[in-house]
């Protein structure tokens, strides 16, 4: 009998959108004393005038960063040229996190296309487990106004007892997975994953399967959520109708929230980005609008790992910016195996052919969902970096209107680590 698994991946983002302020105190229950920083005059700031907290460890490879991003930069892309012109929002950190997982139990040619596929070529299983040990620890917040977790769990049909102990136990170790053993023939079992789902999302994600099937023998699912407030929020009653430009020619009217504030912003050729941080700033949220005179088609031509990260060492402070942007809200989910496909890990979806005998026999990948929630308003949101490019105004506060069609970003500077990524072309 040919068996397959079922690798789900979900994420859930819950983005309060505000772009001004700073406060938080940190935790002090955290036991590394790097973390116990008092905050006095003598704290450095940061562009937006916020204390900067150290990190609490070095992130000791950057390689895992530099992958996630050419992953996630071809994951977007490929789905963007697949459905032109639409919202899309992914998290590319859980998409490789949930295949990760899964690549634990790879073998021969399909571990290879798997490697090729996350841009992990070249790196040892060991390191690239480790670092995304160090990462997951590295990322829980102790900043009052971030809400960052994530979490990974492995379900197994109960009668199915050829999975290989090793690789549960480097899932468990390095990965954090619960494990559990269930009856997936009784109607409880789909109540309980979609259960866990639902609490890791904090309600935002209810369900991400509709059904379990007979032949189906294991579910690997990871979970991310993210709430952050802005440093500084915007002030509700300055949120106005204003009007948002569609690809088509056409215009939407939409609350669009207003703030004049301290942010970094990029203007380079084709466009220009502007920063908002969250919180203590630590996470921002990078907004990239292309100019009137090219189009958000334009500007993902150019979007990889190596242009990403020159844009963001351009960025720059730009005093008094007054920063318009709708308040919005967005539903996604993809079944990405095509996307993959396209992207070099076909083999590992072909059942005889896949080599997924790390995990158990006679395994092969049949489906890999995401589905992702997020929301933007006055309280907060994820930061956007921008690039600025040229001089700033003589007089007045420079004008930075979110208008028309963009791509963002929710960045973990501590790690390098791209949370989320997005097209925004008509937002809801």
């Amino acid at each position: 009998m040919i068996r397959y698994l079922i690798c789900a991946v979900i994420i859930g983002c819950i983005g309060w959108i505000s772009l001004l302020g700073c406060s938080g105190e940190e935790d002090a229950s955290i036991e590394d004393e790097r973390l116990e920083m008092p905050f006095e005059a003598e704290i450095p700031k940061d562009l937006h005038g916020c204390a900067i907290i150290e990190k609490p460890v070095d992130f000791a490879d950057n390689a895992l960063s530099t992958a996630n991003a050419k992953f996630g930069f071809k994951l977007l892309t490929e789905l963007y040229n697949k459905q032109p012109g639409t919202n899309i929002f992914i998290s590319p950190l859980s998409v490789s996190i949930a295949l990760t997982m899964t690549y634990n139990g790879a073998v021969g040619e399909t571990q290879r296309a798997m490697a090729k596929t996350l841009k992990i070529e070249g790196m040892e299983l060991q390191a690239v487990n480790q670092a995304n040990a160090e990462l997951r620890e590295i990322t829980k917040s102790t900043d009052p106004q971030i809400e960052l977790a994530i979490a990974n769990s492995i379900w197994l049909r109960d009668t199915f007892d050829e999975t290989n102990p090793d690789f549960l136990d480097r899932n468990e170790r390095f990965f954090g997975a619960e494990i559990a053993s269930l009856d997936f023939d009784n109607p409880q079992t789909l109540d309980t994953i979609n259960q866990w789902v639902n609490t890791n999302t904090q309600g935002k994600i209810k369900q991400i399967l509709g059904e379990i099937k007979k032949h189906e023998v294991m579910f690997l699912i990871n979970a991310i959520y993210f709430k952050g407030g802005w440093k500084g929020k915007f002030d509700p009653s300055k949120t106005q109708p204003g009007i948002f430009h569609l690809l088509n020619g056409s215009e939407k009217q939409l609350p669009m929230m207003s703030h004049i504030c301290n942010y970094s912003v990029l203007w380079a050729e084709g466009f220009r980005a502007v920063g908002l941080p969250y919180g203590e700033g630590r996470v921002s949220m990078y907004i990239f609008l292309p100019e009137v005179s090219s189009n958000l088609d334009e500007f993902l031509e150019d979007l990889n790992a190596e242009n990403w990260e020159n844009w963001l060492s351009r960025f720059r402070n730009e005093p008094d910016l007054k920063l318009t942007m709708p308040r919005f809200r967005l539903e996604y989910q993809v079944l990405l195996n095509d996307t993959l496909k396209a992207l070099g890990m076909e083999i590992a979806f072909i059942p005889g052919i896949a080599n997924l005998s790390g995990i158990a026999p006679l395994l092969y990948i049949e489906k890999v969902i995401h589905k992702t929630f997020l929301e933007v308003n006055e309280e907060g949101t994820e930061a956007a970096a921008v690039t600025l490019v040229g001089p700033p105004p003589a007089s007045g506060p420079e004008l930075f209107a979110v208008n028309r069609p963009f791509f963002f970003t929710i960045h973990d500077n501590w790690t390098n680590t791209i949370l989320f990524m997005g097209t925004v072309v008509e937002p809801m």
